[in-house]
């Protein structure tokens, strides 16, 4: 793509289109429950129960183990597909790392972490602040709303660079609090939970804690899902609220996916394997 220069009207005819669009979503539609807020902290699908969600944890991490992978992106989907733009199947993804992990009773087993950025649900915190997170893969099949997720393993070097980043200060450095449904990764206005990760990737790739020249690399380097204006507002219509800040943007909607960044890192040779894992129920 070509460099555009990084100038901004002082309104956002996006954001007026968006928002009018949206209000007749809105009227139009039935309410979302919050629980179903995918990036959201407690998000919680109906789709698989609680014994469903665990019995799909346990099949990743087992197909996580079997293949060698230590660091793994792992991406679900917290709405159902025909809820989501041309292009897009996953809404959520996280970091799913095989390290010690502490028990309650004080002793370590061996298991994968994960580690996620959550938006707020409005009563743990704001909605449009999100916070970095470390939970379980139980936490986060729980939040699933179809029977497959997809994965990225990034070759061995790209995860020892990623772990390397996580268990750094600079993990908490290329976090943005500043949350938007749709963050534009060509800017560094907002952030969520798919444009962190490609933060995290950035700062192992490039091996620097520089929040602004991650971003300037990922501009030259790194090509976004474009998302067409009426899927965001069939997307997003009927949980239309603050959270869908568009002042990043330049009049086309640009955010990272699953789809974008696997194929990113499999053009610059970072890629072990990119695949969608099916739940054998």
């Amino acid at each position: 793509h070509a460099r555009r220069a990084l100038q901004r009207p002082e309104a956002d005819p996006l954001m007026k289109i968006l928002q009018a669009a949206l209000v007749a979503a809105a009227l139009s539609a039935a309410a979302v429950p919050a629980s179903a807020q995918d990036s959201s902290v407690r998000a919680i699908s109906q789709h698989l129960s609680a014994e469903q969600a665990a019995a799909l944890s346990k099949q990743v991490e087992r197909d996580l183990a079997a293949k060698g992978a230590r660091v793994a992106m792992v991406f679900r989907a917290g709405r159902m597909r025909d809820q989501l733009p041309e292009g897009i199947a996953y809404t959520h993804g996280a970091f799913w790392v095989y390290r010690d992990i502490k028990t309650a009773d004080g002793g370590t087993i061996k298991g994968y972490a994960v580690y996620n950025l959550y938006a707020g649900n409005g009563t743990d915190w704001s909605k449009i602040e999100s916070r970095l997170v470390q939970d379980f893969p139980l936490d986060f099949t729980r939040g699933s709303t179809v029977d497959d997720m997809a994965v990225i393993i990034p070759s061995p070097e790209m995860q020892r660079r990623i772990l390397a980043v996580i268990d750094s200060p600079t993990y908490q450095k290329v976090h943005n609090p500043a949350y938007s449904l749709v963050a534009n990764p060509w800017a560094r206005k907002y952030q969520n939970c798919n444009n962190f990760m490609l933060n995290v990737i950035g700062a192992a790739i490039w091996q620097t804690d520089d929040p602004q020249r991650i971003t300037a690399n990922l501009k030259a380097h790194y090509e976004p899902t474009v998302v067409k204006t009426n899927a965001v507002v069939r997307l997003f219509g009927p949980i239309a609220d603050q959270r869908l800040r568009t002042d990043d943007q330049d009049g086309t909607v640009r955010t990272a996916t699953y789809e974008s960044m696997a194929e990113f890192m499999r053009e610059n040779n970072l890629l072990q394997e990119a695949y969608v894992f099916n739940f054998q129920r």
